[in-house]
């Protein structure tokens, strides 16, 4: 796999295709925003078909969205933060469905959304709903993305989350996410090798040397784990291990996330739809893309 540095955070949320558009619009997104707007189809149980039947037989494609849909830049895949997502491959088998059922109406930026929503319940975490009527924005482009690295400090962590509204308490849960996924080693030696025993994936980005950011048995699911391994001195990525539990202003909340998994799992769902309204676009900004990687 590429580097860690090269990676950045292995499985956060929400797209880019979403985060960076223009201000505005949240107000106007709606629950059940898509009823009666797809002549007899349901919108919501169409995308949660499609990614449970994915989910059956690669369950790491909640990682893959959980990512996706913080990196996700939609059209110019360039950016070196971008080079290793996955995940693009169901996100538009869901939008060739329903643009067979309902040309233009719904926007890839609610897909992304929707199956990241129906992936982390089907991996054990909340069930929480979102609201809809996102669009899909008309430029994209890599001097756009400014996302966090694996090697920022707690404080460095928090700074780029104030910018998108987000409290220190809201960065610790948004780097919960880390609960899924995996990435190279880049830490203390012996507690490398106990993970590079594990295959990685047979794909030409890896390079043999797959860890899980989580342990191995609770990488495919959505728990408070995480938090407990930071507590051992077990976190993988430099912002976790050196810094999430270290510095005193979040250590308090890693420590009340560890010991709750309820508090955890309903706390997740919360800053998911948070940070999935930033600055989105409604109405009749930005367009609805027949195809996801391309403007119409």
């Amino acid at each position: 796999m590429a580097s860690a540095r090269k990676m950045g955070i292995e499985a956060l949320m929400v797209a880019h295709a979403v985060l960076a558009l223009a201000t505005g619009g949240s107000a106007q997104l709606q629950y059940g925003f898509y009823k009666n707007k797809c002549n007899a189809s349901d919108v919501e149980a169409v995308v949660q078909g499609i990614v449970k039947a994915r989910f059956a037989r690669e369950a790491p494609i909640v990682a893959y969205l959980l990512r996706l849909q913080f990196h996700e830049c939609a059209v110019n895949k360039t950016a070196p933060p971008n080079l290793s997502v996955k995940g693009y491959d169901l996100i538009a088998a869901i939008k060739a469905e329903l643009e067979r059922r309902c040309p233009g109406v719904v926007s890839c930026s609610d897909i992304e959304i929707l199956a990241t929503r129906d992936a982390v319940a089907l991996a054990g975490g909340p069930a929480y709903t979102v609201r809809t009527g996102r669009r899909d924005r008309r430029q994209s482009r890599a001097s756009d993305v400014k996302l966090p690295g694996s090697e920022y400090t707690a404080a460095q962590a928090i700074a780029y989350y104030a910018k998108l509204g987000m409290s220190a308490y809201d960065t610790v849960l948004l780097l919960g996410a880390h609960t899924m996924g995996a990435t190279d080693p880049a830490m203390d030696p012996t507690l490398a090798s106990t993970y590079k025993k594990y295959v990685c994936p047979n794909v030409t980005s890896s390079n043999g040397n797959t860890v899980y950011l989580d342990d191995q048995w609770s990488a495919v699911k959505v728990d408070n784990n995480y938090y407990k391994n930071l507590q051992r001195g077990r976190g993988v990525l430099l912002v976790d291990h050196q810094n999430l539990y270290r510095d005193s202003s979040t250590r308090g909340f890693v420590d009340q996330l560890a010991n709750n998994n309820g508090l955890f799992q309903s706390q997740f769902a919360k800053v998911l739809v948070k940070l999935s309204e930033v600055n989105v676009l409604t109405g009749t900004q930005g367009e609805i893309r027949k195809v996801c990687n391309k403007f119409n």
